[in-house]
Order: C-alpha cells, then structure tokens, then sequence
C-alpha cells in the first residue's frame, strides 16, 4: 500500500470498528461504524529520520509499544471513516517526511536599529508631553 509517498506492509496498518460517541439516532446503540486505525511505527519500513520526526510531532498520539492511534467517527459508515483514518495517516506521515528548515539567525541593520531608536524616542516625547506643566 502506498500512503504519502512510503511503500507500507500491509501488517503496518490494523483496522478495529468501535461504537462512535456522541448524540445519534436509533442506530448509535446497534452501529458499529467508528474506526481505530492502529500504525506500528517501529515496525514500518519507513526511514529512521521520519520515525523521528513522527516521534516527536505525534507523541500524544503514540502510545508505549509505538502505535500511532487515529480514531474517525465522523461518518455514518465504516467506509467513509476508514478512508477518513487513511487520508489523515497521509497527511501526518507527508508532514514528518520534510524535513524542517532552519532558521538562519540573521542581524538588523544599522537603518533599522536607528529607525526603532526614533520611534522609541517619539513615543517618550508624546507621553512626556501629556505629564504636568512647569511654568
């Protein structure tokens, strides 16, 4: 299967239905159609740079044996929450595949540090010319 760009094993992703919470109509008791999808991040071919970055981006979502959970009830059907648990695991796994970019500390110029003095300066000049009057 691929998903983001990433050959995944078949075994990497699990399905189980589940009752979906919430208000519903005279199916929500009967209905089974939520759906936790279940992704083994360290058993996945993925590459070990996006193991980490998935790591650290998703750690509310990975549980201690390192299972990425992704739970979907939006839908009234198994179907439409399968595909929407698949669409969301695309687009965390297409997140952690780019690397960040690094900021490159940069320095102001002299015109602009002379231009922030100014206004500071104005600003004083404003507020000391609203304090009392000496005659």
């Amino acid at each position: 299967m691929t998903l983001a760009g990433f050959e995944l094993n078949d075994g990497d992703i699990r399905f189980s239905a589940m009752r979906a919470q919430g208000a519903g109509g005279q199916n929500v008791n009967k209905v089974s159609s939520a759906v936790l999808l279940r992704f083994d991040v360290h058993a996945s071919v993925l590459p070990p740079a996006v193991k980490q970055r998935l790591f650290q981006k998703e750690s509310g979502r990975i549980n201690s044996e390192g299972v990425l959970l992704i739970k979907a009830q939006q839908y009234r059907t198994q179907e439409r929450n399968k595909a929407d648990a698949l669409e969301r695991l695309a687009e965390i796994l297409a997140g952690c595949a780019t690397a960040p970019k690094y900021r490159v500390a940069t320095r102001p110029t002299k015109a602009s540090k002379k231009r922030r003095l100014a206004a500071k300066s104005h600003r004083g000049d404003l507020k000391r010319g609203r304090g009392p009057v000496d005659y």
